[in-house]
């Protein structure tokens, strides 16, 4: 019988998780590796132009205009990949049950409390209701079409309401409906609501909320403890 050592297992370098995921983005974005490389040498192209225009047979400056456009372009063919490989996770689960899960464990920004697991769900359809807190008060956010989810909306805006009478509510759509908001959306959508509440009453509202329970189990679907999408 094998010991065990004990030891954790090794995390992977920098390295090799970018390369990981380059990997699988490319596999579903096949333009990726030219806008990385679009992205790359753009900035190396200018590097040299300005080595070859202001260098004036300065071999230190030409040198440092050319490391200044290397180093620029890298660090775009990353943003690049990041950006992708976001989009590419989002295209992914995009429509499943749970997929709004998914986007509010893996990538709701700070500031915002939130989680996977839906307030309510309509045990026939499936459709479910996400709450989100922040400082523009609480948002709910229905993933399915609006004339199945509305109902449960509604009974989750007035516990709100009743738990939390003054704070503002608002409500988004991930759905079919046409003026639904796409999963890669949400965090932009979120973050164009003003501000009207402080962090302290952020942090009360959300626990007056989270004292009510859910008791609802997660939609059969995405598993928001494994697809994340790409932090940016």
């Amino acid at each position: 019988m094998a010991r065990s050592t004990g030891r954790p297992a090794k995390k992977p370098g920098r390295v090799k998780q970018l390369l990981e995921v380059f990997r699988i983005t490319r596999k579903a974005d096949k333009a990726l590796v030219w806008w990385m490389l679009l992205g790359f040498l753009v900035p190396v192209l200018g590097g040299v132009l300005l080595a070859a225009l202001l260098g004036g047979g300065n071999v230190l400056t030409i040198i440092v205009y050319v490391l200044l456009g290397l180093v620029t372009g890298l660090l775009i063919a990353l943003i690049v990949l990041g950006r992708r490989a976001e989009a590419a996770a989002y295209r992914q689960i995009e429509g499943q049950q749970g997929a709004v899960g998914a986007v509010l464990r893996g990538s709701l920004r700070r500031g915002w409390r939130g989680s996977e697991v839906p307030v309510a769900v309509n045990p026939r359809t499936r459709d479910a209701v996400y709450r989100a807190v922040g400082r523009p008060g609480v948002v709910l956010i229905a993933e399915g079409p609006k004339a199945r989810t509305q109902r449960l909306v509604d009974e989750e805006r007035r516990k709100v309401q009743r738990v939390a009478p003054n704070t503002p509510v608002s409500v988004l759509r991930v759905g079919p409906d046409e003026d639904a908001v796409r999963l890669g959306q949400i965090n932009r959508r979120l973050g164009r609501l003003k501000g009207k509440l402080t962090r302290a009453e952020v942090l009360g509202v959300s626990n007056r909320l989270e004292s009510l329970g859910t008791g609802v189990p997660i939609p059969k679907g995405v598993d928001p403890t494994r697809m994340r999408p790409a932090r940016r």
